[in-house]
């Protein structure tokens, strides 16, 4: 039982659930831990999954909820089984046999504590690999600063430039300052991105932004505030992936895929920019490409 949990202040959403007396809180859980699946992931990006796979952990429940999301089974409906901290800890050791280049924490900002005992865990009984934290971008700061040390990698999405679309989207109340608060944060704690001789990451920092129909502008200014504070020094991941699913089958905003020319001119503003360090996906992704079958597999 975690203290912290009395009255949960883990993410900005700050609901103050007591998740120790069964309370649940915006996350969608009380104390207990749950996993939706594990696996060797092959999509992420490139000096991520590299060539053997991304030991990703889907963990159930999220703090941010947004309408569209891809993993909506996990993320709202809180599809997944109780584990306990030891039983992470020996998912994370699985995870290094099969050969995984790291250990990719995906959606894990309500977990933080459960978390941090788990890699301390797995690190004494052998853990060798980076860790990856894989998450919406709206953290609280004093939460990351439990983990300066633990993480090799942060890949944080910076969703929302104008606040009126983060809460319309996520509900999600002052999401810039927040999220580039906890960018500032993760980047304090790993610095500029390094590679190994494969060029796999070790450490660092990519930045990912889902492109939204219809926001193009929206999307200009994340990539005018990125470059502009850390320049080369992080890497950027423009995706083109969102399709709409059944959920946002009835907001006509959101009910249609990024053209191609939206596409083009947001990559094109990025080289005006002078981006050198960035990802981008090709014209032909959808969400449906990445996501993986939630069946308990590997938990």
């Amino acid at each position: 039982m975690y203290k912290e949990l009395d009255s949960c202040s883990l993410c900005p959403r700050l609901c103050g659930a007591n998740r120790n007396n069964n309370e649940v809180g915006l996350c969608g859980f009380d104390n207990k831990l749950f996993v939706a699946k594990s696996m060797l992931h092959m999509w992420e990006e490139p000096p991520i999954s590299g060539t053997r796979g991304s030991g990703a952990i889907f963990f159930s429940g999220c703090n941010l909820k947004c309408i569209y999301c891809q993993n909506y089974k996990i993320s709202s409906l809180n599809f997944g089984k109780e584990i306990t901290v030891e039983n992470l800890a020996k998912i994370m050791l699985d995870l290094e046999k099969k050969g995984a280049h790291n250990i990719n924490l995906v959606t894990p900002t309500h977990y933080i504590l459960h978390i941090r005992n788990a890699i301390k865990l797995a690190k004494k009984k052998g853990l060798k690999i980076p860790i990856v934290y894989n998450s919406s971008g709206y953290e609280s700061v004093n939460s990351l600063k439990m983990l300066d040390g633990l993480i090799d990698i942060y890949l944080p999405d910076l969703k929302y430039f104008d606040d009126i679309n983060a809460m319309k989207y996520s509900k999600a109340f002052n999401y810039f300052n927040t999220a580039i608060d906890a960018l500032d944060e993760m980047y304090k704690q790993v610095g500029k991105v390094k590679f190994d001789k494969d060029g796999i990451m070790k450490s660092g920092m990519i930045v990912r932004h889902l492109i939204l129909p219809g926001l193009s502008d929206d999307s200009k200014n994340i990539l005018r505030y990125l470059h502009g504070t850390f320049g080369d020094n992080i890497y950027i991941s423009i995706m083109n992936q969102y399709t709409p699913l059944e959920q946002v089958k009835n907001i006509d905003l959101l009910n249609r895929q990024v053209t191609k020319k939206e596409y083009d001119d947001i990559l094109n503003f990025a080289i005006y920019l002078g981006i050198n360090n960035c990802f981008i996906q090709d014209g032909s992704a959808s969400c449906k490409d990445f996501i993986p079958d939630f069946n308990l597999e590997g938990v």
